[in-house]
């Protein structure tokens, strides 16, 4: 069905009619052949020269004992900065006003990860434990010297920290080598 729609673009002074054409669930393209990904948040919260990091739980399926950033899951119906900011309040108990620095799409087998990496500034508040793990600030200097973590932190972290809040986002993807080992490759 064909139907008009009115459409103004402020930033460019454009104000007129445009045709718009339904774009149905079917027309998204979405097949078990395709390469399918699973959207996860992750979360470098900052305060001053350190960054909150959660360590996981002993009995957790992953990364139990091991460091890293906060995050989760995206669920159904909810968006990657609602989904970060969720996390960040479920796991550490904290706010903040986050921004995008980057996605990193992870090649883990049949079905990948897209990694939706955000940072923000902590100004108040202590974080609180949960069951995912116990959550402290970290000296970033303090990052990788003896402190188990999870494999790709550093890296993620070294990339984040050189950012400030307006730059653009970065574009990575991270996979496994013939010998199993993680390898993240940025594209910008």
């Amino acid at each position: 069905m064909w139907g008009w729609v009115k459409i103004r673009f402020e930033n460019y002074g454009i104000n007129e009619k445009v045709k718009y054409i339904p774009m149905p669930r079917s027309d998204q393209g979405t097949t078990r052949d395709r390469y399918m990904l699973i959207p996860r948040t992750l979360v470098f919260l900052r305060r001053k020269d350190s960054y909150l990091l959660i360590k996981g739980a002993p009995n957790k399926r992953l990364w139990a004992g091991k460091y890293n950033g906060i995050g989760g899951h995206v669920e159904r119906g909810e968006g990657v900065l609602s989904a970060a900011k969720r996390e960040l309040v479920e796991e550490a108990g904290l706010e903040a006003d986050l921004w995008l620095c980057g996605t990193v799409i992870v090649d883990a087998g049949e079905i990948g990860i897209c990694l939706y990496i955000f940072s923000g500034e902590s100004f108040g508040g202590e974080p609180k434990p949960s069951n995912e793990g116990a959550v402290e600030w970290v000296r970033y200097e303090a990052v990788g010297e003896g402190f188990p973590v999870v494999e790709d932190l550093p890296i993620l972290l070294s990339k984040v920290h050189s950012m400030k809040r307006g730059h653009p986002p970065f574009s990575a993807r991270s996979y496994y080598d013939k010998e199993e080992k993680l390898k993240v490759e940025f594209e910008n």
